[in-house]
């Protein structure tokens, strides 16, 4: 915006005399920017210490030492405020204290003797590190006017900082104003701090305080200063646009308190005077009405709001309940989400802004979108899923993607907003991918009855994610190394056939002295163990491995491969087909390309191949939606995959996980949604989406059947990748099993082929009636083996 854009919206914005058309430009370039979803911090309030040497004259927060109080609260009582919180689902840590209390008094100054520390900020730097390395919460820190040294000194301990500029008025600080006799609100000082902050990297909240004697003019200047500030350095994440409320016991207590619509003109000027990426917020326990004034006239964000601590800063004032300022929300069309205490865009730039003691604090507490990982959900585990309220309304512009004719072809925006469904658009787009399911499958629910035969976990790549195979880099991780002799391999194949199984699926890791003839012998083996079983076999990244390592083409060695046995590929070593991710976690893996190309071979042979996505580590969702249109494209071309299996990233025991690399795995609600947003992508390309009971649970899975997924995928009998990664859903889901939880929700069960075909009355009693399993055993690792050349 040039100076004269400026002036001429300054001249607007202050000549405005029906303060609704000013909220409506305010709304329309909210919603521009932010869509449907309004944001808050679920937080709990740490008041390190009340002890000010400022005496601001409407301040209640800080206190004047008296003989014997304590001036800081001790490092356990921190810990327990911020254990709290934690229990209580809260992602941050609000640490606000009052301005350098040891320049002012002596008790200050012996506490932090005693405490071992030489100022305030070493002692919040101190508690700041606990909060960060002993619970899941991020801290923010408002220990008000800084240098650029300072930030620097703070920053490995806290995810973002804040300080309120509150205005730019010199005149507040003169005798008789609010701020008289408190240095530190000096407004040159205070916008120092603000440059100082962007200086050190540190995403930033500030804002203005509304009603303590400011003109209009003068909130109009402290806008522009932060605006011009934020276009020197980037770091506003936030603004707070605070209304002002008279409280007893202060200077200010006969003061009125701040116009309602005062307050509205000032969010709806500050909106329209900001840059487009900078939220704004106001505190909801503040609103003279209802709270849905303060969405009317712009908002995008109710700040930090705590199921646990008071506003210590305005403790008359009780936070609203989560469902009360959900309905609030709900009633102005938007949909609350809980965001972390640094925004999204601020992740995206995660080097800039985090300091490395932080970034693994900050992924671990994050989503897809770079907002909360809301609920304790994860991929594998045995937490109970969560049930999604559908508040708010459905988003205009996720209601114009399910209106479009089935089966066009979104682009990667529509895609990533129906992944950022939240409330009632998640239902929406769970409704609307179910109606689809059932209009290609009717009430068909699909499985087949499989045994996994994982031949070895020796493996020279090292995936960042993966927590089977055992290499160099891998000896630490769940179990010893292994490779099964090919009696024992050829004994589970005969027990699979034995117990009705009609599919084997073989996959193992890149042992370094396998060649393609190993999968060969494999196959072999295979088909003479159990000559009419389905054998469903070898990762792309097997067959590329396998192709290399005897000098032939793909369709060379696919074709010897099918010769020998081969009836299918699982489409695994996908993880995400999107090489920017690849190079994150799997820079030694086959590429993007490399992956299709060995798709391409395969079909162009008439060899079917499932299709996977491995998703919630460090990719997001444009990443998803890149990876899905690529698949629908080829499918459109080839019509080589039989279904799309999501696989939920399983964290607890992966490696980046545990380095600090990765998220935690998807949340319950894009877990859910990538089983959904697949069927709307894929109508009328690939009909079948098949939900893991292994990594979602059985409820979870049920939910998904729902959600647009038709299939259940496989019996299993043995699985031994996602357990290593800590799952802990059982190893076999018999069929009776499955066909009751299909049953339970009106479905129809259908055991089907590994390609969708009908199987055997016998084939089915079998199953139904089978054996417990003989014991397994891994045959140990113990140097190089020849294994092309052993027999059965």
């Amino acid at each position: 915006m040039n100076i004269h854009q400026h002036r001429s919206l300054i001249s607007s914005i202050m000549g405005a005399d029906d303060i609704s058309g000013l909220m409506a430009e305010s709304r329309a370039k909210r919603d521009a920017g932010f869509g449907s979803i309004v944001t808050y911090s679920p937080k709990v309030f740490i008041p390190l210490t009340k002890a000010c040497r400022d005496v601001c004259h409407y301040c209640t927060f800080a206190k004047p030492l008296r003989s014997g109080q304590k001036a800081y609260l001790e490092p356990e009582e921190v810990l327990e405020i911020a254990r709290q919180g934690e229990k209580a689902g809260c992602s941050e840590a609000l640490f606000t204290l009052g301005e350098k209390p040891e320049l002012r008094y002596k008790a200050a100054r012996e506490a932090l003797d005693r405490l071992g520390f030489e100022t305030t900020l070493d002692y919040l730097a101190h508690v700041a590190g606990l909060v960060r390395d002993q619970t899941t919460l991020l801290p923010h820190l408002n220990p008000g006017t800084l240098t650029r040294e300072e930030f620097a000194q703070l920053k490995p301990f806290a995810a973002s900082m804040g300080m309120m500029l509150e205005t730019t008025s010199e005149r507040l600080s003169a005798r008789g104003g609010p701020h008289f006799g408190s240095p530190d609100k000096a407004p040159r000082v205070r916008l120092d701090t603000l440059d100082a902050a962007g200086q050190a990297g540190v995403a930033f909240t500030t804002g203005l305080l509304v009603g303590i004697g400011e003109t209009r003019e003068e909130r109009i200047d402290a806008i522009l200063k932060i605006r011009a500030s934020h276009e020197r350095y980037g770091h506003v994440q936030e603004v707070i646009i605070q209304n002002f409320l008279p409280k007893p016991d202060t200077k200010m207590r006969a003061f009125p308190p701040a116009d309602p619509f005062e307050h509205q003109w000032t969010i709806a000027a500050a909106r329209l005077l900001l840059p487009d990426d900078i939220s704004l917020q106001a505190p909801p326990n503040l609103a003279a009405g209802s709270g849905a004034e303060l969405l009317e006239a712009g908002i995008n964000d109710w700040g930090g709001v705590s199921p646990v601590t008071i506003d210590h800063v305005n403790p008359e004032a009780p936070w609203p309940s989560l469902d009360r300022l959900s309905d609030i929300t709900a009633s102005g069309g938007k949909t609350l989400a809980p965001r972390l205490t640094i925004y999204p865009r601020f992740l995206k730039n995660a080097e800039t802004w985090l300091d490395p003691n932080m970034r693994t604090s900050v992924l671990r507490a994050s989503d897809a979108e770079g907002l909360a990982f809301e609920g304790r959900w994860t991929p594998g585990a045995l937490e109970t899923p969560p049930v999604i309220r559908p508040g708010g309304s459905v988003d205009p512009a996720i209601r114009e993607i399910l209106d479009l004719p089935p089966g066009t072809e979104l682009d990667e925006r529509q895609i990533v907003s129906l992944f950022a469904a939240r409330g009632k658009s998640f239902h929406a787009v769970c409704d609307h991918a179910n109606r689809l399911r059932q209009s290609v499958n009717r009430d068909e629910i699909h499985y087949v009855v499989t045994r996994n035969i994982n031949y070895t976990n020796v493996c020279t790549y090292s995936c960042a994610f993966c927590a089977f195979s055992k290499g160099k880099t891998h000896e630490t991780l769940r179990g010893p190394a292994y490779d099964l002799d090919m009696k024992e391999f050829a004994r589970r194949v005969s027990e699979a056939w034995d117990r009705g199984g009609t599919e084997i699926c073989l996959q193992g890791g890149i042992h370094p002295d396998y060649t393609g003839e190993t999968y060969l012998n494999l196959l072999r083996v295979a088909r003479q163990a159990a000559p009419g079983i389905h054998i469903h076999a070898f990762s792309p990244l097997e067959i590329w491995q396998g192709a290399r390592s005897i000098g032939l083409s793909l369709t060379e060695f696919l074709s010897l491969l099918k010769e020998a046995g081969l009836s299918s590929l699982p489409g695994t070593a996908a993880e995400i087909l999107d090489d920017e991710i690849r190079a994150l976690i799997a820079p030694d893996k086959i590429t993007t390309d490399q992956w299709f190309d060995v798709m391409e071979a395969a079909h162009g042979l008439g060899l079917k191949s499932t299709s996977t996505i491995m998703y919630g580590h460090v990719e997001a969702p444009v990443n998803w939606a890149r990876h899905l249109l690529r698949l629908r494209r080829h499918q459109l071309k080839f019509n080589g995959f039989t279904e799309f299996v999501p696989l939920p990233f399983v964290a607890l025991e992966a490696p980046m996980y545990l380095r600090g690399h990765s998220r935690r795995g998807p949340t319950w609600r894009e877990a859910v949604l990538m089983h959904a947003v697949a069927r709307i992508v894929f109508h009328g390309a690939i009909d079948h989406i098949q939900t893991s009971w292994v990594k979602m649970g059985p409820e979870g899975a049920e939910v998904c059947l729902r959600s647009g997924a038709d299939d259940l995928g496989g019996t299993l009998m043995n699985e031994s990748i996602t357990r290593a990664a800590g799952a802990v859903h059982g190893q076999e889901f018999a069929p009776w099993q499955m066909e009751d939880l299909i049953r339970s929700i009106g479905r129809e069960p259908v055991q089907r082929s590994t390609v969708y075909g009908p199987v055997s009355e016998e084939r089915r009693q079998r199953a139904m009636q089978a054996a417990p399993l003989d014991a397994m055993v891994n045959t140990p690792f113990t140097g190089k083996r020849l294994r092309q050349s052993q027999q059965a």
